[in-house]
């Protein structure tokens, strides 16, 4: 099995830099307003493009990532909501089981469902510990998952789960609090959980400006995901990206 962006994101966390990842929902996209996306994304060079969402009602996903690998070198990786969003126009697959939860169909139900298809896609598997955490109010994922997040405050249960996820075999731990979260996951849970797994670890969920990126990865981060904050202001890309890029390696 491929293990290339993979390798890359552990590579990455050894040497302690920082990545930032645009997350990009090919329901809210056009092909004009992704050319923009990518060209703004390309100039503060963003690390990786995430493509996915909760739904994807449209059958935008294979158009989405091949106008994307048309115009830059970026790396792409699925960060699918259901089985059904996959397309072997990606460098890789976040395969996804909802740690966080009980709902057993998306902790292992699904992936059995979508193995035979996910294995014929001939993309690089990365299984990834998916943890939902409280974001101070309903968001898609929470919802579309059935799932109860990890409450805000709850630091140690979120280090467990982490804990937890890495030694069943997890390669990634990603802590979200949804999009649209109000309350984005503390730098206290974050560097709880960091300073307790050596997987690489991504935040995404409620991040709307470069502070609280930057403070994100002083904090453990070593992957910081924004897309609902994106999708309102383009802008904020290049600064971003810039924050995430300044933090110092932590010692």
């Amino acid at each position: 099995m491929k293990q290339d962006l993979y390798n890359k994101f552990r590579e990455d966390k050894k040497q302690g830099k920082k990545c930032f990842t645009v997350l990009i929902d090919p329901d809210k996209v056009n092909a004009q307003s992704l050319e923009q996306l990518v060209a703004l994304s390309v100039n503060a060079k963003v690390d990786y493009f995430f493509v996915g969402g909760s739904l994807v009602i449209s059958n935008n996903l294979d158009e989405c990532i091949i106008q994307i690998k048309e115009s830059c070198n970026i790396p792409v990786a699925l960060f699918p909501g259901s089985p059904s969003q996959v397309s072997k126009y990606a460098d890789a697959l976040l395969y996804l089981s909802l740690i966080s939860g009980r709902n057993a169909e998306l902790l292992i139900g699904q992936h059995v469902v979508s193995a035979p298809f996910v294995k014929k896609s001939g993309l690089e598997i990365i299984p990834t510990g998916y943890m939902v955490i409280d974001g101070g109010a309903p968001t898609t994922v929470s919802y579309i998952s059935n799932a109860t997040p990890i409450p805000a405050d709850k630091n140690d249960i979120a280090m467990c789960t982490a804990m937890a996820g890495e030694m069943l075999g997890k390669k990634l731990i990603y802590m979200d609090a949804g999009s649209g979260a109000k309350r984005p996951i503390t730098e206290a849970m974050i560097e709880r959980v960091a300073t307790h797994i050596d997987s690489p670890l991504i935040i995404g969920g409620g991040i709307i400006d470069p502070e609280k990126a930057y403070r994100n990865c002083k904090a453990g981060a070593d992957i910081i995901v924004v897309g609902n904050a994106i999708e309102k202001d383009t802008s904020l890309i290049k600064e971003l990206a810039d924050a995430v890029h300044s933090t110092p390696a932590r010692v």
